[in-house]
Protein backbone atom coordinates (compact mmCIF):
# COMPACT_ATOMS: atom_id res chain seq x y z
CA UNK A 1 0.00 0.00 0.00
CA UNK A 2 3.15 2.57 0.94
CA UNK A 3 4.75 1.70 -2.27
CA UNK A 4 1.18 2.38 -4.33
CA UNK A 5 0.47 5.57 -2.46
CA UNK A 6 4.19 6.56 -3.19
CA UNK A 7 4.63 6.00 -7.41
CA UNK A 8 0.66 7.70 -7.49
CA UNK A 9 2.38 10.87 -5.76
CA UNK A 10 5.44 10.41 -7.81
CA UNK A 11 3.16 10.78 -10.80
CA UNK A 12 0.96 13.39 -10.04
CA UNK A 13 4.52 15.56 -8.99
CA UNK A 14 5.56 14.22 -12.37
CA UNK A 15 2.08 15.56 -14.05
CA UNK A 16 2.86 18.90 -12.38
CA UNK A 17 5.85 19.61 -13.63
CA UNK A 18 4.67 18.76 -17.19
CA UNK A 19 2.18 21.52 -16.53
CA UNK A 20 4.99 23.81 -15.22
CA UNK A 21 7.26 23.34 -18.19
CA UNK A 22 4.16 24.19 -20.20
CA UNK A 23 3.49 27.09 -18.80
CA UNK A 24 6.79 27.76 -18.49
CA UNK A 25 7.26 27.46 -22.33
CA UNK A 26 4.07 29.38 -22.92
CA UNK A 27 5.99 32.35 -21.42
CA UNK A 28 9.09 32.22 -23.40
CA UNK A 29 6.91 32.11 -26.73
CA UNK A 30 4.92 35.54 -25.59
CA UNK A 31 7.28 37.67 -27.48
CA UNK A 32 6.58 35.06 -30.66
CA UNK A 33 4.67 35.75 -34.00
CA UNK A 34 1.67 33.48 -33.81
CA UNK A 35 3.35 31.13 -36.73
CA UNK A 36 6.21 30.54 -34.28
CA UNK A 37 4.22 29.23 -31.34
CA UNK A 38 3.01 26.49 -32.71
CA UNK A 39 5.99 24.34 -33.30
CA UNK A 40 7.92 25.49 -29.97
CA UNK A 41 4.57 24.38 -28.37
CA UNK A 42 4.39 21.52 -29.48
CA UNK A 43 7.87 20.71 -29.01
CA UNK A 44 8.08 21.89 -25.56
CA UNK A 45 5.34 19.44 -24.49
CA UNK A 46 6.99 16.58 -25.62
CA UNK A 47 9.90 17.45 -24.48
CA UNK A 48 8.40 18.10 -21.12
CA UNK A 49 7.26 14.84 -20.90
CA UNK A 50 9.94 13.00 -21.63
CA UNK A 51 11.97 14.49 -18.83
CA UNK A 52 9.63 14.38 -16.33
CA UNK A 53 9.39 10.69 -16.92
CA UNK A 54 13.25 10.71 -16.80
CA UNK A 55 13.52 13.20 -13.83
CA UNK A 56 11.47 10.77 -11.86
CA UNK A 57 12.96 7.14 -12.55
CA UNK A 58 16.23 9.32 -12.00
CA UNK A 59 15.57 11.59 -8.93
CA UNK A 60 11.86 10.97 -7.22
CA UNK A 61 9.59 13.79 -7.50
CA UNK A 62 11.58 16.45 -7.57
CA UNK A 63 13.73 15.11 -10.10
CA UNK A 64 10.02 14.94 -12.29
CA UNK A 65 9.30 18.45 -12.14
CA UNK A 66 13.16 19.54 -12.78
CA UNK A 67 13.23 17.21 -15.35
CA UNK A 68 10.26 18.13 -16.99
CA UNK A 69 11.20 22.00 -17.13
CA UNK A 70 14.40 20.84 -18.56
CA UNK A 71 13.23 18.96 -21.64
CA UNK A 72 10.67 21.72 -22.10
CA UNK A 73 13.50 23.92 -22.77
CA UNK A 74 15.30 21.53 -24.80
CA UNK A 75 12.00 20.04 -26.98
CA UNK A 76 11.36 24.20 -27.60
CA UNK A 77 14.48 25.05 -29.29
CA UNK A 78 14.19 21.62 -31.33
CA UNK A 79 11.10 22.14 -33.12
CA UNK A 80 10.00 22.92 -36.45
CA UNK A 81 7.59 26.07 -37.28
CA UNK A 82 4.94 26.69 -39.63
CA UNK A 83 4.80 29.79 -40.88
CA UNK A 84 3.22 32.01 -43.62
CA UNK A 85 6.25 31.02 -45.88
CA UNK A 86 5.90 27.38 -45.52
CA UNK A 87 1.53 27.94 -45.95
CA UNK A 88 2.08 29.14 -49.33
CA UNK A 89 4.36 26.96 -50.56
CA UNK A 90 1.88 24.49 -49.72
CA UNK A 91 -0.73 26.16 -51.72
CA UNK A 92 1.87 26.55 -54.53
CA UNK A 93 2.74 23.16 -54.64
CA UNK A 94 -0.91 21.85 -54.54
CA UNK A 95 -1.34 23.74 -57.40
CA UNK A 96 1.11 22.25 -59.35
CA UNK A 97 0.72 19.04 -58.63
CA UNK A 98 -2.61 18.76 -58.96
CA UNK A 99 -3.86 15.85 -60.85
CA UNK A 100 -0.13 14.34 -61.27
CA UNK A 101 -0.54 12.23 -58.33
CA UNK A 102 2.42 13.87 -55.98
CA UNK A 103 0.91 14.06 -52.34
CA UNK A 104 1.14 17.16 -50.43
CA UNK A 105 1.01 17.08 -46.68
CA UNK A 106 1.98 18.69 -43.37
CA UNK A 107 3.62 16.37 -41.57
CA UNK A 108 3.11 16.08 -37.85
CA UNK A 109 6.47 18.24 -36.99
CA UNK A 110 5.60 21.12 -39.04
CA UNK A 111 7.03 20.07 -42.21
CA UNK A 112 5.87 19.92 -45.73
CA UNK A 113 6.04 17.19 -47.26
CA UNK A 114 6.29 16.24 -50.84
CA UNK A 115 5.84 12.37 -51.70
CA UNK A 116 6.36 12.42 -55.42
CA UNK A 117 5.22 8.45 -57.34
CA UNK A 118 7.79 7.12 -59.45
CA UNK A 119 5.38 7.48 -62.96
CA UNK A 120 6.32 11.31 -63.13
CA UNK A 121 9.35 11.22 -61.40
CA UNK A 122 11.68 8.33 -63.17
CA UNK A 123 11.88 5.52 -65.42
CA UNK A 124 13.09 2.20 -64.01
CA UNK A 125 16.50 1.72 -62.55
CA UNK A 126 16.78 5.43 -64.20
CA UNK A 127 18.42 8.34 -61.86
CA UNK A 128 17.22 10.55 -65.17
CA UNK A 129 14.59 13.28 -63.91
CA UNK A 130 11.19 13.10 -66.47
CA UNK A 131 10.37 16.18 -68.19
CA UNK A 132 6.90 16.04 -66.10
CA UNK A 133 9.07 16.42 -63.18
CA UNK A 134 10.64 19.26 -63.82
CA UNK A 135 7.65 21.72 -64.15
CA UNK A 136 7.27 20.67 -60.55
CA UNK A 137 10.54 21.29 -59.47
CA UNK A 138 10.61 24.61 -61.22
CA UNK A 139 7.92 25.62 -58.93
CA UNK A 140 9.17 24.34 -55.49
CA UNK A 141 12.58 25.79 -56.87
CA UNK A 142 10.60 29.29 -57.03
CA UNK A 143 9.12 28.69 -53.29
CA UNK A 144 12.11 28.03 -51.79
CA UNK A 145 13.81 31.14 -52.68
CA UNK A 146 10.86 32.97 -51.07
CA UNK A 147 11.83 30.82 -48.13
CA UNK A 148 15.20 31.56 -47.58
CA UNK A 149 15.20 30.40 -43.76
CA UNK A 150 13.43 26.94 -45.40
CA UNK A 151 15.90 24.03 -45.11
CA UNK A 152 15.03 20.80 -47.72
CA UNK A 153 15.81 16.62 -46.67
CA UNK A 154 15.64 14.67 -50.07
CA UNK A 155 15.31 10.92 -49.85
CA UNK A 156 15.46 8.49 -52.66
CA UNK A 157 13.71 5.09 -52.43
CA UNK A 158 13.15 2.16 -55.03
CA UNK A 159 11.42 -1.34 -55.12
CA UNK A 160 13.10 -4.62 -53.82
CA UNK A 161 13.90 -5.98 -57.34
CA UNK A 162 17.61 -5.68 -57.80
CA UNK A 163 20.29 -6.15 -55.18
CA UNK A 164 21.11 -3.70 -52.66
CA UNK A 165 24.62 -3.26 -54.48
CA UNK A 166 21.77 -1.89 -57.13
CA UNK A 167 19.24 0.07 -55.08
CA UNK A 168 20.96 1.53 -52.27
CA UNK A 169 22.69 4.50 -54.57
CA UNK A 170 20.21 4.12 -56.77
CA UNK A 171 18.23 5.57 -54.02
CA UNK A 172 21.07 8.24 -53.58
CA UNK A 173 21.53 9.27 -57.29
CA UNK A 174 17.81 9.80 -57.49
CA UNK A 175 17.84 12.62 -54.76
CA UNK A 176 20.98 13.60 -55.84
CA UNK A 177 19.61 14.45 -59.12
CA UNK A 178 16.72 16.19 -57.65
CA UNK A 179 19.22 18.36 -55.74
CA UNK A 180 21.23 19.12 -58.60
CA UNK A 181 18.15 19.98 -60.45
CA UNK A 182 17.04 22.77 -57.63
CA UNK A 183 20.75 24.35 -57.37
CA UNK A 184 20.18 24.67 -61.31
CA UNK A 185 17.02 26.83 -60.89
CA UNK A 186 19.08 29.00 -57.69
CA UNK A 187 18.31 27.28 -54.53
CA UNK A 188 21.79 26.99 -52.49
CA UNK A 189 23.54 23.64 -52.15
CA UNK A 190 23.61 24.00 -48.24
CA UNK A 191 20.50 24.44 -47.96
CA UNK A 192 19.69 20.43 -49.53
CA UNK A 193 20.50 17.62 -47.22
CA UNK A 194 20.26 13.99 -49.80
CA UNK A 195 19.99 10.46 -48.67
CA UNK A 196 18.68 7.39 -50.15
CA UNK A 197 17.02 4.49 -48.90
CA UNK A 198 17.35 1.94 -51.34
CA UNK A 199 14.54 -1.05 -50.34
CA UNK A 200 14.23 -0.66 -47.00
CA UNK A 201 10.77 1.85 -46.46
CA UNK A 202 8.55 0.51 -48.71
CA UNK A 203 5.07 1.99 -48.50
CA UNK A 204 3.07 -0.91 -50.26
CA UNK A 205 3.85 -4.64 -51.24
CA UNK A 206 6.32 -5.29 -53.47
CA UNK A 207 4.60 -8.28 -54.15
CA UNK A 208 2.49 -6.79 -57.07
CA UNK A 209 3.16 -4.62 -60.02
CA UNK A 210 1.38 -1.56 -58.63
CA UNK A 211 3.20 -2.05 -55.00
CA UNK A 212 6.17 -1.99 -56.30
CA UNK A 213 5.74 1.68 -58.42
CA UNK A 214 4.57 2.63 -55.20
CA UNK A 215 7.70 2.17 -53.51
CA UNK A 216 9.76 3.63 -56.24
CA UNK A 217 9.31 7.55 -55.25
CA UNK A 218 10.98 10.52 -53.33
CA UNK A 219 9.96 12.20 -50.30
CA UNK A 220 10.90 16.18 -50.17
CA UNK A 221 10.97 17.27 -46.69
CA UNK A 222 11.25 21.36 -46.12
CA UNK A 223 11.38 22.48 -42.66
CA UNK A 224 12.21 26.16 -41.06
CA UNK A 225 13.49 25.64 -37.54
CA UNK A 226 12.06 27.23 -34.72
CA UNK A 227 14.61 29.96 -33.22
Amino acid sequence: MVAWFDQGFRGRRAAAGIALAAALAATGCANMSEEQKSGTARGAMIGAAAGAVLGAVTDGSKGAVRGAAIGAGAGALGGYVWSSRMEQQKREMEAATAGTGVAVTQTADNRLKLEIPSDISFDVGRADIKPNFRAVLDTFAQGLQRNPAARVTIIGHTDSTGSDAINNPLSINRAAAVRDYLVARGVAIGRIAIDGRGSREPIASNDTAEGRARNRRVEIFVAEQAS
